[in-house]
């Protein structure tokens, strides 16, 4: 396999990864629902969705992108465009270390979910 061809496979391998730390989040009150999506130009960003009680969209996602030969990588929890947690874009000129950054951002993200759901729903009552 060529770099190129190893590159690509790091990708989805991560990618994976990604979506499976994020799909698993769940709760026993709130409806989740996992997400992946490409975006222009060269993007993708995956997570989980939570439809709160009161309608609002609590969400966890991460993505990573590519632009002028830099990996640009994301990671923010939101409920209806407001951040809650936002990790800092890391940018890399490497895809390796960009992967690497991906695989943890999910991580973080994933570990206060059960908190900010709960803090979510506390606000509701």
């Amino acid at each position: 396999m060529d770099s190129e061809s190893s590159a690509a496979a790091g990708l989805l391998a991560a990618l994976s990864r990604a979506a499976e730390i994020l799909a698993e989040l769940h709760h026993p009150f709130v409806r989740s629902q996992p997400f992946s999506y490409f975006f222009p130009p060269a993007g993708v960003r995956t997570g989980t969705a939570f439809t709160l009680p009161d309608g609002r969209e609590l969400s966890f996602a991460v993505s990573i992108s590519a632009a002028n030969g830099e990996f640009h990588v994301d990671g923010v929890i939101s409920v209806e465009g407001d951040v809650l947690l936002g990790l800092p874009r890391k940018t890399t000129s490497s895809i390796h270390d960009g992967l690497a950054v991906l695989d943890d951002y999910a991580g973080e993200l994933a570990a206060p979910a059960g908190q900010l759901i709960d803090q979510q729903l506390d606000n509701i009552v």
